[in-house]
């Protein structure tokens, strides 16, 4: 059986963390919501570390939203990568692409 290592990204928000897994090729594991809280990032890493070994986390927000998930993720020996917001302004008129 091959192993599939997993790499996820998590778009924050006040109340739910979405989260999503993709395989080296960049393929899609899965998607799902989480809790912003301890509970929640638990489940969060359950959910990536089920699919196969996590290699890394990209997470936005690492600086509001996703801080604390960030923290967990780094006392949990996972890499974070820092993921920076789109541009608000210029995605209000140009749409999400």
């Amino acid at each position: 059986m091959r192993i599939v290592e997993v790499t996820g990204g998590v778009d924050t928000h006040a109340d739910v963390h979405v989260a999503a897994a993709i395989d080296r090729n960049g393929g899609l594991l899965g998607i799902e919501s989480f809790p912003a809280e301890q509970t929640g990032y638990e489940e969060l890493l359950a959910g990536l570390v089920g699919s196969g070994p996590v290699v890394r986390v990209g997470v936005e927000g690492t600086g509001s939203w996703g801080v604390g998930l960030a923290r967990f993720l780094g006392d949990h020996d996972v890499m974070v990568v820092e993921v920076d917001r789109p541009n608000r302004q210029k995605r209000r008129r140009e749409g999400k692409v």
